[in-house]
């Protein structure tokens, strides 16, 4: 039985049917449809393949979970089914959320992951948590960016099973991992026949705090180079007598008593603590020829003191280009104005103005190695910003043609000793066999420059022959 459509202001009714089944109810159907009320629409949601919806004794309307029995709210008007989705998800009992733990997933080896090689995964909190713990570590995140909103998010999508700790649980498993580690490490100076090389580094933070940073170098009875941090801490002072002091406590936490060669710079300190960490483990037989050649000379720290020797007479010429460099990019409309003029005058090199840090030769060689390609745009910068000349001149001075000059001939001088420095600098492979060829080459470099026709750079030669 059907009722004829009934038109409201120019809209048509579509026929209301009548189930036979409910015949009882079929007046106040007719009764409704000629009223122009609509029926009551069908529920759509999917949640409800997952609930069924009743009304309690209060005459409230509530939805119980077909599997775990859990009851929520679902009045239409009042309440919405994000919480219903929320927990077809999280349900337990869910047949759709039980995960086969006992087999694991496939995992393809991936660029860059140190265990590079076909696996199989299934989740596990404490591996989650020891692997958050790393990195931690490896990437020197704040423990407290576990607790950040974006990393609890992408967990939320990544691996909802995650319970992400927090950062006083994150500082504890970054300490435990470290007490494993150490343990491991102390094996492996168990196992490992060989004696123990040492590299030493001193240096005082802006807040006035000083560090020692000890390394220990050995090769393992695989015939593998390794390399270990074993202390980071700060230390009383830069007395020679400390430092030793530090680091004979440090070897015997790490049980180590059989020493090969301490690398250190030139400072006098260092000679006070080598003599001191010889007169302690001479007794114990740790020594090779009773310390004979414990003290090894940091060369890289050799070669910064030749440069920084070599600097010093020709910091006019370095001081001036160095200013230039500052004014461009103290603000970003200039270094703007700086690019257009690169553009103008055809300049293709890509490299951008970098400013040095003074007390690093090795930044001021890669300031004046970009620096000297873009001769031609500094001068038209100068014709379009009239402040520049000005300003430099209350300084060290406009760079001139002579100081350009000066510059690229002392690129080309420092670049030999930059490689030097990089290859002399690696840790992850054996440098000693290469020790005399590469002071040899310094040697014959410096020979050469004294006898240069400029009389700044055979000035400059002699000086740093005398610091070598």
């Amino acid at each position: 039985m059907s009722t004829e459509p009934t038109s409201i202001e120019g809209s048509v009714t579509p026929p209301t049917s009548i189930d036979s089944e409910n015949s009882g109810v079929g007046a106040s159907s007719q009764a409704e449809g000629t009223t122009g009320k609509r029926k009551v629409a069908p529920q759509r949601s999917q949640v409800w393949s997952h609930f069924t919806k009743f009304i309690n004794s209060d005459g409230a309307s509530k939805a119980k979970c077909n599997y775990c029995q859990k009851e929520f709210c679902c009045n239409m008007k009042k309440n919405v089914t994000g919480s219903l989705k929320y927990h077809i998800g999280s349900c337990k009992q869910n047949p759709s959320n039980v995960v086969d733990t006992s087999q694991g997933q496939l995992v393809l080896p991936r660029k860059g992951v140190e265990e590079g090689h076909l696996s199989t995964w299934r989740f596990d909190q404490e591996a989650c948590r020891k692997g958050l713990a790393k990195m931690i570590v490896i990437d020197e995140l704040p423990f407290k960016f576990v607790e950040s909103e974006g990393f609890k998010k992408f967990m939320s999508v990544a691996c909802p099973r995650f319970h992400i700790p927090s950062r006083t649980i994150m500082t504890r498993d970054v300490y435990q991992l470290y007490l494993d580690e150490m343990v491991k490490i102390k094996q492996l100076l168990r196992s490992s026949c060989s004696r123990v090389c040492l590299t030493t580094d001193t240096w005082t933070s802006l807040q006035r705090v000083n560090y020692l940073c000890i390394t220990a170098h050995f090769i393992d009875n695989d015939w593998k180079l390794n390399k270990k941090i074993l202390n980071f801490c700060p230390i009383s002072s830069h007395k020679g007598e400390s430092i030793g002091m530090v680091i004979e406590k440090c070897l015997l936490n790490w049980g180590i008593d059989k020493l090969f060669t301490v690398t250190v710079d030139n400072a006098s300190s260092n000679d006070v603590a080598i003599g001191y960490l010889r007169k302690k483990f001479n007794p114990r037989g740790g020594l090779v020829q009773n310390g004979k050649y414990l003290h090894m000379r940091c060369m890289a720290h050799i070669v910064n003191l030749i440069v920084v020797e070599g600097l010093k007479e020709m910091n006019i010429s370095v001081e001036r280009v160095r200013g230039a460099v500052r004014y461009v990019r103290q603000s970003p409309a200039r270094l703007q104005k700086f690019k257009e003029c690169v553009v103008v005058e055809k300049i293709e090199c890509k490299k951008v103005l970098c400013l040095d840090v003074c007390t690093r030769w090795n930044s001021t060689y890669l300031m004046l190695d970009t620096a000297q390609n873009f001769e031609r745009a500094f001068e038209r910068f100068e014709e379009q910003d009239t402040n520049f000349r000005a300003e430099l001149e209350r300084g060290e001075g406009w760079p001139s043609v002579d100081d350009w000059a000066n510059v690229r001939n002392l690129r080309d001088f420092l670049e030999h000793f930059y490689e030097v420095t990089l290859r002399v600098s690696g840790t992850s492979y054996v440098m000693s066999n290469n020790f005399f060829d590469e002071l040899s080459e310094i040697d014959i470099l410096l020979r050469y420059a004294q006898l240069n026709s400029n009389v700044d750079f055979s000035v400059m030669a002699i000086k740093m022959k005398e610091k070598s």
